[in-house]
């Protein structure tokens, strides 16, 4: 069983960062992957990036590559989401999320999730 709680969400004007933060509890397997979706007001959910607790092999959907940078600290039990020039489009809640398979549709274990607003 694990547990995730985001943080770090907020209002930011457009071209602004932020940086969310995904704290784990209960063990991550290395084989496990972790996942940030986001999901806005009458959209579908969407996987933004993902990565391997292991490995640290990442990668993004094109919408945020180049922007956003998602990275691990292990010893922490922490995954972050680092978010630069940030766009209105980018306005939704975020949730963090981990399982042996982590694909656009699914995951074993979520996180409550935490609103990021992009003002234009």
């Amino acid at each position: 069983q694990v547990q995730l709680a985001e943080s770090g969400g907020g209002l930011v004007q457009a071209g602004g960062s932020l940086r969310l933060s995904c704290a784990a509890a209960g063990r991550i397997f290395s084989n496990y992957i972790v996942g940030w979706f986001r999901q806005a007001p009458g959209k579908e959910r969407e996987l933004v990036c993902r990565i391997d607790w292991g490995a640290g092999f990442t990668d993004y959907d094109a919408v945020v590559k180049g922007r956003f940078t998602i990275s691990k600290d292990n010893a922490k039990n922490m995954v972050y989401l680092q978010m630069n020039n940030l766009k209105p489009e980018d306005s939704a809640v975020y949730y963090c999320a981990t399982g042996p398979t982590v694909t656009p549709s699914s995951a074993s274990y979520w996180g409550q999730g935490t609103q990021v607003t992009v003002s234009s």
